[in-house]
């Protein structure tokens, strides 16, 4: 079974054979989290999709205020956990273990980061351009294990990279993270190789050493045999940022529906409300009129509010009812499969709206398809210069290429994962606009 007392730990990738000056009284998390606040990736998700197009006259969610909202709900997912487990292990108290909320929070904040523009859509268009598309045929130059990795294409594994790899001119242990903030985001704690049908994985071929350093130092046990694909069991933490998640992309897309009037105040109305009893409907209706809300969307704030406080409370009980199973490796699913039958059942009634009326809607459709499009053109035209650099036109792409990203390497794979880290850091604006520029629709005006 894994201790909390190995899992919980504030060594610094990069920094293993020394302590960091101190210059102030933040703990080593909270360095973690302000480390990625003030980051330039993390700034971007204010121009990458979430779910809905970005905002004209009416604001719907993008991706950094996603993340800030996850943030918080993981935070007091966290703390809950804390104070609940204390007082179960008193002997905790003292330790680091106190402290995972801000872990928590740190990594539901780092969650997206690896995310390409467009979304889902674009996370797809990297995957089948080399399974279906111009891609294919690389297959023959590349090892297998690169192959796996770039034709499943996971935000996830990218987030992990972006956090940990050295890129050129960045210091070793690229974000200098703590080992437990590392581990908390990795959703899928296994290579490409054992990502089957799903095609979820943790980190890329080029990372795995990395993870598995930081797996051996926090004790997390290993499912997978010496010369089976690379499989660990999620660190304990990846469960609340996980649920975090889960809350927020399922009530806040509830919310954005019906700003954009995808959804009727009555529907939306009807879905927030079922994750209550009558008489705590009732006791939400009457404060509506306390409060004197009169706008629909004011009054679908303060449902959604009541639904996300209710949902994290439940989470936060699961993790604590389920903690001996979570480690020694043996839960099952997800902390939104254990919460109670009303309100599990009222999240997937959500989601089954979401996917019949949401996630199939014009606006979002419109915006798969343009995004799909884009990439598949940025992929096209990049991939085509880092296996022909010595052309003429490689060479005007290539310039374009920030000197961060090792584009210019002898090697061919380390060429591709360049054109992968630059295209999928790009805001969905950037993207389009190098897209035009590209195919010859704009040119820069001085």
């Amino acid at each position: 079974m894994m201790k909390w007392q190995q899992l919980i730990t504030n060594k610094r990738l990069g920094q293993e054979s020394r302590h960091s000056e101190r210059h102030d009284d933040r703990t080593e998390f909270k360095r973690d989290y302000d480390r990625l606040i003030f980051s330039a990736p993390f700034r971007r998700l204010q121009n990458k999709t979430q779910v809905f197009p970005l905002p004209g006259s009416i604001f719907v969610h993008n991706r950094l205020t996603h993340s800030l909202e996850v943030a918080s709900v993981g935070m007091s997912l966290g703390n809950d956990v804390a104070q609940g487990i204390l007082a179960k292990r008193p002997e905790l108290r003292g330790t680091l273990f106190g402290e995972i909320g801000q872990i928590v929070a740190t990594a539901c904040l780092a969650h997206d980061m690896g995310n390409p523009p467009f979304g889902h859509s674009g996370e797809k268009a990297m995957q089948t351009f080399f399974t279906e598309g111009k891609g294919r045929s690389v297959k023959d130059m590349v090892s297998d294990e690169l192959w796996s990795d770039i034709t499943h294409f996971e935000g996830n594994a990218n987030a992990f990279r972006l956090l940990a790899h050295q890129f050129k001119g960045r210091r070793p242990g690229g974000f200098v993270m703590t080992y437990s903030t590392l581990s908390a985001i990795v959703k899928y704690p296994f290579s490409s190789a054992a990502a089957g049908k799903k095609g979820k994985f943790g980190f890329f071929h080029s990372e795995q050493p990395i993870y598995e350093r930081i797996a051996t130092e926090l004790g997390l046990k290993r499912l997978s045999r010496p010369g089976e694909p690379l499989v660990y069991c999620r660190h304990p933490l990846v469960y609340l940022v996980e649920a975090a998640d889960d809350i927020c992309y399922e009530i806040m897309d509830i919310e954005d529906s019906h700003k954009l009037k995808i959804l009727s105040f009555h529907e939306t109305e009807e879905l927030l409300l079922a994750f209550f009893d009558e008489d705590t409907r009732q006791h939400i209706r009457k404060r509506i009129v306390t409060e004197q809300l009169t706008d629909d969307n004011e009054k679908v704030v303060y449902m959604r509010a009541c639904v996300i406080g209710k949902l994290e409370n439940e989470c936060a009980r699961a993790f604590i009812e389920h903690e001996e199973e979570i480690l020694d490796g043996q839960f099952a699913g997800s902390l939104i499969d254990h919460i109670s039958p009303r309100q599990r059942d009222a999240y997937r009634h959500c989601a089954a709206v979401s996917k019949e009326r949401i996630y199939r809607s014009k606006p979002v459709l419109d915006v798969e398809l343009s995004g799909y499009k884009i990439m598949e053109t940025l992929m096209e035209q990049m991939v085509e210069a880092a296996v022909h650099p010595e052309r003429y036109y490689s060479q005007q792409l290539i310039c374009r290429v920030s000197s961060q990203y090792d584009i210019d390497a002898p090697d061919l794979e380390t060429r591709l994962m360049a054109v992968i880290d630059y295209i999928s850091g790009m805001t969905d604006i950037f993207a389009l606009d190098i897209y035009q520029k590209i195919n010859g629709i704009s040119l820069p005006i001085v």
